[in-house]
């Protein structure tokens, strides 16, 4: 199956690393004019724009702090001025203070619920408008299968990505009528910065847990939400869809 996103437009937040990275070169390989929206790494951003125009693709970047109703208004304003349309948003901006529960600061919590799930809403809600008007749109949230199982060390995390199914759900049975669309992708563990680090008796257990064997890529999730974006899921709303080789089993 071929995806064509010509002729739409794809705002991705969080788009300059990472999985948010890699869903940003896939959209644009498919065709879409692609948004990369940034908090503070200017360089990453611009290097995932030279990376889409080099392959004869279209993007810009636009910074923004999601968590920030302000700017929020201004980044979907300015994509808007820029391309005309927004037919495809990915909320994949995120951030993590992991610790234990009793050793949590309010500030820790605050945070980690200010950006990945206060940013959502925030943005979805923005997103909305322009897809209520052109009756269509696609809107896929990076959740985590943390959201779905828990894990020690992550409550503010945990709390946020289940907070994120849940809006989902809902803003799924609001937007239907419109033929909006909107999902949830929840990655497992995946190779990037943060995987990186972690020790090989760490990774051992994590894999023992794994039934594919191995951890996921940022392309592994990707695809995913590439498909989720385009016509050939036009019938998909309201899921939230795990890939983590199997590690949790809905």
């Amino acid at each position: 199956m071929q995806i064509d996103l010509k002729d739409k437009v794809a705002l991705v937040t969080g788009g300059s690393r990472g999985i948010g990275r890699a869903i940003a070169l896939t959209l644009a390989s498919a065709g879409a004019t692609v948004a990369v929206n940034y908090k503070g790494n200017q360089a990453a951003a611009d290097a995932v724009i030279y990376e889409i125009i080099g392959h004869d693709g279209t993007a810009s970047a636009f910074q923004a702090d999601v968590s920030q109703g302000g700017e929020v208004d201004q980044l979907f304003k300015a994509v808007i001025e820029k391309y005309g349309r927004l037919d495809i948003l990915v909320n994949n901006a995120g951030i993590t203070r992991d610790t234990l529960l009793l050793r949590m600061k309010e500030d820790d919590f605050d945070a980690v619920l200010n950006t990945n799930l206060r940013g959502i809403f925030l943005c979805t809600k923005a997103a909305l408008r322009p897809m209520s008007k052109a009756r269509g749109g696609r809107i896929i949230n990076i959740t985590s299968v943390v959201g779905l199982m828990g894990n020690a060390g992550q409550a503010n995390y945990a709390a946020a990505k289940a907070g994120i199914i849940g809006f989902t759900k809902s803003t799924a049975r609001e937007m239907a009528s419109r033929s909006i669309t909107v999902n949830a992708v929840a990655p497992g563990y995946i190779e990037t910065e943060l995987t990186g680090v972690l020790s090989e008796q760490i990774r051992g257990a994590i894999l023992e847990n794994i039934p594919l064997g191995r951890m996921g890529t940022p392309q592994d999730v990707a695809n995913l939400v590439c498909f989720l974006a385009s016509d050939a899921a036009a019938y998909i709303t309201g899921q939230t869809l795990t890939v983590d080789g199997g590690m949790v089993m809905q």
